[in-house]
């Protein structure tokens, strides 16, 4: 993965993972790997996905059983609930700027549709 400076390195783990979570790479019920396993997958200091954890955990989308492992949350609601949140976040940043770019909210369903069609 490679980062950029707009934001804190420990937020775009977090990102990543729940993309993973989202798009089914990693499943309800998976472990994931140890802090240290993940430090060494994304490069970063054992601290950041020590801080990574904590907030996934925060957010009730893993929890951790102590001497076994940290392991993605069951509850199919809180999955659901983070790829409308995720959805969400995008077209809200998409819409964003293309109003900034002088499109209606009309024009950017004309563009939608014209690229679905192609």
């Amino acid at each position: 993965m490679k980062f950029n400076t707009a934001a804190p390195i420990y937020q775009q783990v977090v990102a990543d993972l729940k993309k993973k979570i989202v798009n089914g790479t990693i499943h309800p019920g998976d472990k994931l790997p140890s802090g240290r396993d993940l430090a060494v997958e994304y490069k970063i200091n054992p601290n950041t996905s020590s801080r990574v954890y904590a907030q996934l955990e925060d957010e009730g989308i893993t929890y951790t059983k102590r001497g076994i492992g940290t392991f993605v949350s069951d509850d199919e609601n809180i999955v659901n609930h983070l790829k409308i949140e995720m959805a969400t976040a995008l077209l809200t940043y998409f819409k964003t700027n293309m109003h900034e770019l002088g499109y209606s909210d009309e024009d950017i369903i004309d563009l939608i549709r014209r690229e679905k069609s192609c």
